[in-house]
């Protein structure tokens, strides 16, 4: 189902990221063509060469340092993506996804997007502290991207890295995969 599929995965910051890797190596098995874009801060988690071995592909940090994207990659990846999900997406992200700020490629790309033609194909998987997940600012901004398409694949309950058990764990590899198909079902 999933061969022949373009899937642009963003990574956040977060240990959550090492799961991302699993997803990404199955995605590839799959048939998919991953592109892998990461803010700065994702690669104190896990660095690109993990993504790159695992996609075959390099992965994507600056807007214009990428001569196979002239126009910028946030431009070229946006037009590439038939699928985009963000694991770990951290609270930080998805308040400049629902406030349409941009400051790097991974929330470039996320607004260069054609969000009418990607309705229902663009997912995050959260992944944050219980505390954070319940503020009510982090609600706000869930409920305003559900409002604009955004498919979030809701985080589970159990130990954290903050040595804390609570709501906040990104999903399973392997349930973000499935809402992936789903996705392009």
């Amino acid at each position: 189902m999933l061969s022949g599929t373009e899937i642009v995965v963003g990574v956040t910051r977060g240990i959550a990221a090492f799961k991302t890797a699993a997803m990404v190596s199955k995605l590839v098995q799959d048939g998919a063509g991953v592109s892998v874009v990461m803010t700065e801060a994702a690669c104190r988690f896990i660095g690109p060469p993990t993504f790159e071995a695992l996609t075959g592909r390099p992965v994507y940090r600056t807007v214009f340092d990428n001569p196979e994207f002239p126009l910028g990659a946030h431009i070229g990846l946006a037009e590439k993506a038939q699928l985009l999900c963000i694991a770990p997406t951290t609270a930080d992200f998805m308040s400049k996804a629902a406030h349409g700020a941009a400051d790097d490629l991974l929330s470039t790309l996320y607004l260069a997007l054609d969000h009418q033609a990607l309705r229902g194909r663009v997912l995050m998987a959260p992944a944050m502290n219980t505390q954070m997940w319940a503020a009510p600012a982090v609600a706000r901004n869930v409920a305003q991207l559900k409002a604009d398409g955004v498919t979030i694949i809701e985080p589970g309950e159990g130990w954290l890295s903050c040595r804390t058990k609570g709501t906040g764990r990104m999903a399973e590899p392997e349930a973000i995969r499935a809402a992936i198909e789903k996705a392009l079902a």
